[in-house]
């Protein structure tokens, strides 16, 4: 199979200076390389290649013998020039490290930067301060610059050395024939400069740990789960680095008389069943104060009442929510012999009144007597 012109391969024409070769190779080296297309057979072909392309447009001998005579001039097979991958400065080496500090981050020069660590910091609220909003100071260790130093580690008046097994680029190349890969340099960990006079209050680190207060504004209507990001008050960053955040998480205390469901409340109102069977009026609580609640002749026990507006407005919008008020029945206890006789003399008159002072119990006896019926017992 012939192979395509370089040139082309490279989409460059052939007064194309090195500069504009090494670009192009680049370009096409970042979109094709096998790491960024794994499995991907076509890909991996033109890789291949653009960098066989490269090696010998790179090469001011090998290109002057290929614009000679074609690949006739540079194929060995073919008694052509030397093969094999050079790689002097500037060559076909260089670039594919520079090619793989792009594609696995890093770069080639210079210190690593790295940005702080991201904290969590877990926040209790009441259900009241959660409804309403609050603003709430808190106090969360940090690791932030060290002062004694600025930062850099090394002891004051003398300044980090540059790292000798990386020359201070924080990346080391290793190299099998053609083949170059970049990694971080182990002796400095990617900083490009070691400690060897240690400041004494950070031992090296450029950092300490410490405390401080921010304040935080909660807005109305947060719930458990929901967490508020403060940007840049996490730990300090290395070698100048961004700080990271910090995320404050809310929790929603239990309540003695409120749960919460969304932006709905609800709440169990326990009355007597005289107040149940007569009717009658009642002060109920809300986050906003007391509010009168009519409960209704022959009200039964679990009877749901809402009261519009009296939850919770959702922090992110929306209309607010109701005040659910479950009535539950009090079955008196603790009564004396006075109290159990009348209870059995209202008892006796509720039960011969028949099926109008209780349809509920009448229909369930009906109910069950034909359940029995049906099943032959």
């Amino acid at each position: 199979m012939s192979k395509r012109d370089y040139y082309e391969v490279l989409g460059v024409n052939k007064n194309a200076s090195d500069t504009e070769i090494k670009k192009a190779y680049r370009r096409l080296a970042m979109k094709y390389h096998p790491d960024r297309n794994t499995g991907d057979a076509e890909s991996e072909k033109k890789f291949k290649e653009a960098k066989e392309a490269y090696e010998i447009l790179s090469d001011a001998q090998k290109r002057s013998a290929y614009d000679q005579f074609g690949h006739a001039g540079v194929d060995p097979s073919m008694g052509g020039g030397p093969g094999g991958f050079g790689g002097g400065a500037g060559g076909f080496a260089d670039i594919f490290g520079d090619v793989f500090g792009d594609i696995f981050g890093g770069g080639r020069g210079g210190q690593r930067v790295n940005r702080g660590a991201d904290l969590r910091y877990n926040l209790e609220l009441t259900l009241e301060e959660a409804v309403a909003g609050v603003s709430k100071q808190i106090r969360i260790p940090v690791a932030v610059a060290c002062k004694a130093c600025g930062g850099s580690g090394a002891k004051k008046g003398s300044s980090p050395a540059t790292c000798s097994t990386c020359g201070g680029h924080g990346q080391v190349r290793m190299q099998q024939g053609f083949f170059s890969v970049q990694q971080t340099c182990p002796t400095c960990r990617g900083r490009g400069t070691v400690i060897t006079d240690p400041c004494h209050v950070c031992h090296g680190q450029g950092r300490v740990e410490d405390q401080k207060t921010l304040s935080v504004k909660i807005p109305p209507g947060v719930d458990t789960g929901d967490r508020i990001r403060l940007a840049g008050e996490g730990e300090a960053g290395e070698n100048g680095g961004p700080a990271g955040d910090l995320y404050v998480q809310v929790a929603v205390k239990q309540h003695p008389i409120f749960t919460r469901e969304e932006s709905n409340l609800y709440c169990d109102v326990p009355i007597s069943f005289v107040t149940a069977a007569l009717g009658g009026e009642l002060e109920v609580p809300t986050l906003d104060g007391k509010i009168k609640l009519k409960i209704p002749e022959g009200t039964q026990s679990g009877k749901m009442f809402r009261l519009r507006g009296k939850g919770v407005t959702p922090v992110r919008g929306g209309p607010v929510g109701d005040l659910l008020c479950k009535v539950v029945v009090e079955t008196p206890v603790k009564l004396t012999d006075r109290q159990k006789e009348l209870l059995r003399q209202f008892e006796e008159e509720i039960v011969g009144g028949g099926d109008k002072h209780s349809p509920h119990s009448h229909s369930w006896l009906d109910g069950v007597k034909k359940f029995f019926s049906d099943m032959g017992l």
